[in-house]
């Protein structure tokens, strides 16, 4: 029985992170994928040139290289960011995105406590 005020959610999907978000000339764009109060999962596609200064969010945050690559500086330490590649970003410390050329990632934002990277 459907109710009118819970919010319906669509069927599960299968679908390819490469193809759900095209590059935009001279541009970067983004499609929230998933959001409630735990967090957030983004996609972000670079064109050539462009890029994210440096800024800091409130929550940590875990990057996942999706297509191309780039340079991501956290707290001034310089990393490399490849297809299949996960940087945890911290919160409260200044990063910026750099991509080499054409660059897609997926930004899942971690609420609450600390997040800890395994290993």
């Amino acid at each position: 029985m459907n109710n009118p005020d819970q919010p319906t959610c669509p069927p599960p999907k299968v679908e390819n992170l490469k193809q759900m978000l095209q590059y935009q000339d001279k541009a970067v764009v983004s499609r929230m994928l998933a959001k409630n109060a735990g967090g957030s999962v983004t996609l972000f596609a670079f064109e050539g040139g462009e890029g994210l200064s440096e800024h800091t969010a409130p929550f940590d945050a875990l990057v996942i290289g999706v297509d191309g690559s780039a340079d991501i500086q956290v707290g001034g330490a310089g990393y490399r960011l490849a297809e299949g590649d996960t940087l945890l970003m911290p919160a409260h410390v200044p990063h910026a995105v750099s991509p080499t050329g054409r660059f897609k990632m997926l930004l899942v934002m971690i609420r609450g406590e600390k997040a800890v990277s395994p290993g």
